[in-house]
């Protein structure tokens, strides 16, 4: 169902079509803090899929609580959709 949290549901219908096509990608968390986010298609290079990563780390590191203390990204994997997940030192991202 549509949603305004989701940004399904909004009255700047301009302006989110112009951020979707600039290519804006929304994550978000669960329960347990794993981030789950798009960031590629399988046919992406793989220069594309390794810029489309740091900028996902980047903006998630940004947007760290200044009162969160302590290590924010512990663990990092990829994986396809239904494929099995892929484990990613997050210092070399």
């Amino acid at each position: 169902m549509p949603n305004p949290k989701t940004g399904t549901v909004t009255f700047e219908v301009e302006s989110v079509i112009k951020n979707i096509k600039a290519g804006q990608v929304e994550f978000r968390a669960d329960k347990l803090g794993n981030l789950h986010a798009s960031v590629g298609k399988i046919s992406f290079d793989a220069d594309k899929l390794c810029e489309n990563i740091s900028v996902l780390v980047d903006t998630v590191k940004r947007m760290k609580p200044s009162s969160s203390k302590g290590i924010y990204l512990r663990n990092f994997s990829l994986s396809s959709t239904m494929g099995p997940g892929i484990k990613v030192d997050p210092q070399t991202v």
